[in-house]
């Protein structure tokens, strides 16, 4: 099964939440929604600004747990890595 990880947050250089999932497309909507209660619905983190395709979802949990405990300068450097503007990258899933 193919896993993704991704980071969320409220705005630029904001709050980041980084979570796991097997439909990201799914997944990033319910934040959108605010359908979850927890972290990322506490701090209003709906901005998909960060994900990673994994052959494997126990590649991604694996992935996730390693992010989790980076630096937030590194988390910021891998965003803007991919994403230097920090745009929404929920629309680029469709």
């Amino acid at each position: 099964m193919t896993g993704y990880v991704y980071i969320i947050t409220n705005q630029r250089n904001g709050t980041l939440y980084i979570g796991v999932t097997s439909d990201i497309a799914r997944r990033i909507w319910e934040h959108r929604e605010g359908l979850n209660d927890g972290f990322a619905a506490k701090y209003g983190c709906r901005t998909l600004v960060w994900y990673e395709e994994h052959d494997r979802i126990e590649t991604a949990i694996q992935c996730e747990k390693s992010l989790k405990r980076w630096y937030r300068k590194w988390k910021i450097q891998l965003i803007e890595s991919m994403n230097p503007d920090w745009r929404d990258l929920y629309p680029e899933l469709w």
